[in-house]
């Protein structure tokens, strides 16, 4: 007979709801999981890996294209095969979803293959007609690709999960959007042959980042032949014989726009439907549920992680969540996340990768506080190992607080930047100060010794710029 009491019911499988349920065996609590669909969720079937898989496929080709450069022959006449990338990526996707299959077997999770609502008194209802209770249900449901009216989604108009798997590549793209998702299809589809325009409604693409990384980013996707429009929006789509006929308005100039399909990547809204939340306390703002910093909501045992829970809407975010509120309710000693803690990475040619506040951020906080910052800039035209491997474009930038040398920020533009963030990450956690960071001692040669100069910079130290 299948166990229905439980310690912690955790309620959706992505990385937050499968970490928390992992961390909650841990701890020797009884816990049991519920997945709709895949396990893995939304990050590792249709969003993080998939994509990344796709996306190195594209970096393969372009090194096969740039090979005679290194002194290989033979490989610039490489040509994508577009279903076998796909294919390789689902591949990708489907051993990962294993493999947490397998982790929540290890843990001895108990997971139900159904979906889930609050029933109320520590009650969770199955759509399979069983009943749970759980002392705490954590709710780790995620969030979904929000759709525009102007352009309905269906077989031209696409959201990332139909951009994934395509039954032939379209020979022009409209990318809606120029955040992270947006940016790092609009790299792909150019990668493999595709005409695309990327558009967004802020003044610069991927306008949650620095704006001096911004600028360059947009620089370089524009010189791969990427059509960049800001401070543009959809006003209305129609179908067409071969495709999508959209017209665009950019700062009250109209602009008309045929493509075969279009990536609608302008944001997300959390999965908050169906989960029985209207018979309890628990509050929802701008489709996500509020919490406070350990995840707890306004109804007495129902905690909530993860993108359905709010911005910054990360998995690696969603996963420590799950690890800090399942260890208050363990009982052990817990604090909220610090969002300026948390590394964003966008996984695009090239990548861009911050932790922090922006520069205009700080100096904001800066001017409010009477403070002053420092700002530290190297190129990667300096560094010795990028040059070498061919890929000496990009900047590092540091701005750190000029009277204590707290780290406020850090901004990585490079085909590498997310394997580097890691390093200012690690300083943020252990509060390094600029003085820390300059003793530190960098490998040579190697693509961290940016990091390093950067901080040398800010303080007028540089040795290699």
């Amino acid at each position: 007979m299948t166990k229905t009491s439980f310690d912690l019911v955790v309620v959706g499988g992505g990385p937050g709801g499968y970490v928390a349920a992992i961390r909650a065996a841990q701890l020797g609590l009884s816990t049991a999981l519920v997945e709709r669909a895949e396990l893995g969720g939304i990050c590792l079937n249709w969003g993080c890996i998939p994509t990344k898989a796709l996306l190195h496929s594209a970096t393969v080709l372009r090194a096969c294209r740039e090979a005679e450069q290194y002194g290989v022959t033979g490989a610039g006449a490489a040509q994508p095969d577009l279903a076998a990338m796909v294919a390789r990526s689902r591949k990708v996707a489907g051993r990962l979803g294993q493999g947490v299959a397998h982790l929540m077997k290890k843990n001895g999770v108990t997971v139900f293959a159904a979906s889930a609502r609050l029933a109320g008194g520590g009650r969770v209802a199955l759509d399979n007609g069983a009943t749970l209770s759980a002392r705490h249900i954590i709710l780790a449901t995620g969030a979904r690709a929000r759709e525009l009216p102007a352009l309905p989604v269906g077989e031209r108009v696409w959201t990332y999960r139909q951009a994934l798997t395509p039954p032939a590549l379209p020979k022009s793209l409209l990318v809606v959007g120029a955040g992270a998702i947006g940016a790092e299809f609009a790299s792909f589809y150019r990668a493999v042959g595709a005409e695309v325009t990327l558009i967004d409604m802020s003044a610069e693409i991927l306008p949650q980042e620095d704006g001096e990384i911004s600028a360059l980013a947009r620089k370089a996707f524009e010189r791969q032949g990427i059509r960049v429009l800001t401070q543009c929006a959809v006003k209305s789509s129609s179908l067409t014989a071969t495709g999508v006929k959209a017209v665009l308005e950019q700062q009250g100039k109209q602009i008309e726009l045929e493509v075969e399909r279009v990536i609608v990547a302008a944001g997300i809204v959390g999965n908050v439907e169906n989960l029985g939340l209207e018979q309890t306390r628990v509050k929802v703002e701008k489709t996500h549920i509020v919490t406070d910093g350990l995840g707890r909501t306004a109804e007495p045992g129902v905690y909530a992680i993860g993108d359905v829970a709010g911005a910054p809407w990360l998995a690696h975010k969603a996963s420590h969540e799950a690890v800090l509120c399942v260890e208050a309710i363990a009982g052990l000693p817990a604090h909220a996340l610090d969002p300026l803690r948390i590394p964003a990475c966008t996984y695009s040619h090239p990548q861009v990768a911050s932790i922090g506040m922006t520069e205009a951020r700080a100096r904001e906080h800066a001017k409010a506080t009477g403070g002053e910052i420092r700002v530290g800039r190297f190129t990667f035209v300096g560094n010795g190992k990028a040059i070498a491997m061919g890929e000496d474009q990009g900047l590092v930038k540091t701005v750190f607080d000029a009277a204590t040398g707290e780290l406020l920020g850090a901004h990585i533009i490079h085909p590498e930047a997310s394997e580097l963030i890691a390093g200012y990450g690690v300083a943020a956690a252990l509060e390094a100060t600029e003085e820390d960071l300059m003793h530190s001692v960098f490998a040579h040669p190697t693509l961290s010794e940016t990091l390093h100069e950067s901080v040398l910079a800010a303080f007028g130290r540089a040795l290699h710029g």
